[in-house]
């Protein structure tokens, strides 16, 4: 019988909002894959985990996928953890999960945390329908990227780190002008979470004059502007 590979949610700060049937899962399968196992040592160790864990990260997943596919085709039953929240959510696992798919094999994933989620909850913003944009690229195409969302009228959730985080709100105050209502969040359900709403301007000025730790949600609103038709004299290439 073919063994199936779990994707594991796992906390994104406080170690309490891992599921019963998370723990379950992890003491039960055969070997852990964990983004940095360094990471994962102390979460396992607290709730006495003692599973095989290998590292799967975006440096050897290409090359860890065929053999972990073997593995699950002797019948060994594998779990994918990532260093917070949901795997493959800005995190290693799609390549995995689609060869392992590709092979007809099992694949189960478990709910449970994700950061964009309370950040887009508790945002004040319209989260009847957003998108979802994770880490913008760092160079090719991330200028291309933001263009094309400066009509964009659902709510716009991005990712960034703390070093990037100011030329980032100069971006979109520049593509999608300062006035634009956003919402940030850093180091969600940990003791000093934070989050801030106002304009883009507002947050800028925040966070020039405050710590820059953790990592960060951005929400920002969708626009109430329908984009220039391309026979519209103000239409902008």
């Amino acid at each position: 019988m073919n063994g199936k590979l779990y994707l594991v949610p796992t906390p994104i700060g406080n170690l309490e909002d891992i599921t019963l049937r998370a723990l379950r899962v992890l003491k039960e399968v055969d070997l852990i894959l964990a983004e940095d196992t360094r990471t994962s040592a102390p979460l396992l160790k607290h709730f006495n985990i003692d599973q095989k864990v290998f590292a799967h990260h975006q440096h050897n997943e290409h090359k860890a996928v065929a053999e972990i596919v073997r593995f699950l085709k002797e019948g060994q039953n594998i779990a994918l953890i990532s260093d917070a929240g949901t795997p493959a959510i800005s995190d290693p696992g799609f390549l995995l999960v689609r060869e392992v798919l590709k092979n007809d094999l099992p694949v189960e994933c478990l709910p449970g945390a994700t950061a964009f989620v309370p950040a887009l909850v508790n945002s004040g913003l319209p989260n009847d329908r957003f998108t979802f944009e994770g880490f913008l690229p760092v160079k090719k195409g991330r200028q291309t990227r933001l263009k094309e969302l400066i009509y964009e009228p659902r709510t716009m959730i991005f990712y960034e780190s703390p070093h990037r985080l100011l030329k980032f709100l100069e971006e979109l105050i520049e593509y999608f002008g300062a006035d634009r209502q956003a919402s940030i969040s850093r180091e969600l359900t940990k003791m000093f979470e934070e989050n801030v709403r106002g304009t883009l301007e507002e947050m800028k000025t925040h966070f020039e004059e405050n710590i820059l730790k953790g990592e960060f949600v951005i929400v920002v609103a969708g626009s109430t502007e329908s984009a220039p038709k391309k026979d519209d004299k103000y239409y902008k290439k």
